[in-house]
Order: C-alpha cells, then sequence, then structure tokens
C-alpha cells in the first residue's frame, strides 16, 4: 500500500453526526519516528502491517507489532513510536461521532484497553486501501470513507476475542450494561417496525431468558414495556404535530392498527391520543396568554 494521507475539510464536520471520519493515512516510517507525548480531541485507530514499536500511556506502555493495533482516546496522554531496527508500517484513521464510543466498547476497546490483536490482517489492510482509493475521489469521498471506517470498525467488533473481553472485563468495563446498550440501541433504531424479543436476544448475542432478565435488573422494565414506553414517547412527540393524523403516527411507531395503538396510549398515558393532543394545545395556548 503506498503512503497516503487525507483530511476531510473541516467544513464537513458536523458535532451530531453518528461517525465522521476526520483523517486516514497510512506511512512506512523511519527509525525511532515518534509522535507526543500529547493529547488529541478525537479517536484514532492505528494498524501495524508490519515491523514494531512502542504505545505509552500514563497506565501501561504496550510494545507492539504486525496484526496489532491500538487506540489514542480523546483527551489521554499518548505517545508512540516506531522500532530503531524494525520501524513498523502502519496505517490509521481518526474519527469522532455520537456513537463512536460505543462502537469501541463493542469491539472491547477503551482507553484502560487500548490494544488489539486481529488475524484478519488482509481484510483490514484492505480497508486502508479502499480508503486511499476513496480519497482520489473527488464527489463521493466523504461517503466511501465513512463506508470503509464503518467497515472496519465491524471487523474490529466481530474479531473481538474471549480474552480481550475477559481483560475489558477485569479493567472495569461492564459486560452487562454493553449488552443492555446493544439492545437499547436496537429498540431505539427499530420500533418502528414490528419486532419481537428472540430477534432482539439474536441481535446482542444473548439467550431470550436471560436478556430478559438482564434488561430488567438495569431498565426496571422488560424488554416489551420498554418497547411500548419508547413508542409511545415518540408518539406524544409526534402528536403536537397537528398534520399528521393519529393513524399516521401510530404507523409510524410500530402500530399497523390505530385502534391497538389508541388502547395502549390511553393504558400509558391516561388519555386517549387525541386527548393528548388536545391537553398539548391547551397548554400551548395557556402559556401563550401568561
Amino acid at each position: 500500500m503506498p503512503d497516503f494521507k487525507y483530511m476531510l475539510p473541516i467544513h464537513q464536520f458536523d458535532p451530531y453526526d453518528d461517525l465522521k471520519l476526520y483523517y486516514c493515512g497510512s506511512e512506512q516510517c523511519l527509525p525511532g519516528h515518534s509522535w507526543g507525548p500529547a493529547l488529541k480531541d478525537h479517536y484514532k485507530i492505528h494498524y501495524i502491517h508490519s515491523g514494531k514499536g512502542m504505545y505509552r500511556t500514563p497506565e501501561k506502555t504496550h510494545t507492539l507489532t504486525q496484526g496489532q493495533g491500538f487506540l489514542i482516546c480523546p483527551d489521554v496522554l499518548s505517545f508512540y513510536q516506531a522500532d530503531a531496527h524494525e520501524p513498523w508500517t502502519y496505517s490509521w484513521v481518526a474519527f469522532k461521532g455520537t456513537n463512536a464510543d460505543s462502537y469501541l466498547q463493542r469491539a472491547c476497546l477503551t482507553s484502560e484497553q487500548p490494544v488489539f490483536r486481529t488475524a484478519q490482517q488482509e481484510t483490514i489492510a484492505l480497508c486502508f486501501q479502499q480508503m486511499f482509493q476513496a480519497s482520489l475521489m473527488p464527489k463521493s469521498r466523504d461517503l466511501r470513507l465513512l463506508g470503509s471506517l464503518y467497515q472496519f470498525l465491524s471487523i474490529l467488533i466481530e474479531d473481538a476475542s474471549p480474552s480481550r473481553e475477559l481483560e475489558a472485563y477485569a479493567e472495569g468495563a461492564d459486560r452487562q450494561q454493553l449488552y443492555v446498550a446493544k439492545a437499547v440501541e436496537f429498540i431505539e433504531t427499530n420500533y418502528s417496525r414490528s419486532m419481537s424479543i428472540a430477534e432482539l436476544a439474536d441481535q446482542v448475542g444473548l439467550e431470550r431468558k436471560y436478556l430478559t432478565k438482564l434488561f430488567k435488573s438495569r431498565t426496571g422494565l422488560s424488554p416489551q414495556l420498554y418497547v411500548i414506553h419508547y413508542r409511545i414517547g415518540k408518539a406524544c412527540e409526534w402528536l403536537a404535530d397537528p398534520l399528521l393524523s393519529v393513524a399516521e403516527i401510530a404507523y409510524s411507531v410500530g402500530y399497523k392498527d390505530p385502534l391497538l395503538f389508541s388502547k395502549m396510549f390511553k393504558k400509558m398515558k391516561g388519555l386517549s391520543p387525541s386527548e393528548y393532543r388536545r391537553s398539548l394545545s391547551a397548554s400551548s395556548a395557556s402559556a401563550s396568554l401568561s
């Protein structure tokens, strides 16, 4: 892979993006080449194609080689250096986003456990090759680069080994909470369609009964009840829009039968959807007069 460096224009950054690639590149380092000690305000992952080097944080020094990688976390003092005799060749990608931390936790990567090893060296090399090719595309490079970033993170998530999970747990990462967070994320992404608890359990990677028990212990609600609460909460938001009918809102939150939706809404809120909408209008009118 040729050496390359690409940085996304600053005007394309949006703090509310799910994930945004900042910059990426590959380099065959000179002996002893180093960076830091310094801080970054975003995440950056280096992957080592060949050679070796050292990565140091305030907690630990790691000696790394081919097939390994390391994560730099925001606001964590970091230093890394190529070996003086066998300097590494590595690729890197820097990113940020509202769900960046969640994706990294699923890959068992944290500030306490920033190092990983993968057997999928060719696949990861291909991801960075695709980033290089995308950087040459004038019209769609941001979309192509982002797609390669998602693919890269998905490889790390799928490749997260049991030993890394145990290390992350030993370092204080709450694995049970991560399972619950993954379940909540799935619900809040898929509430508008029909879903089963079996499907939810399959997505999280847990047995159905265990997920239900774990979810309730952490949220106070069963997964089924959490789905209902979330759907009704979204419906309440949309009922503030007078241009949307109750039937349209019902369908939008996963109820194909408006009557069933109205029945569930009244059970949860004590008012029918129409009554709730009128109460919103009355509250708005009262606020404007005061």
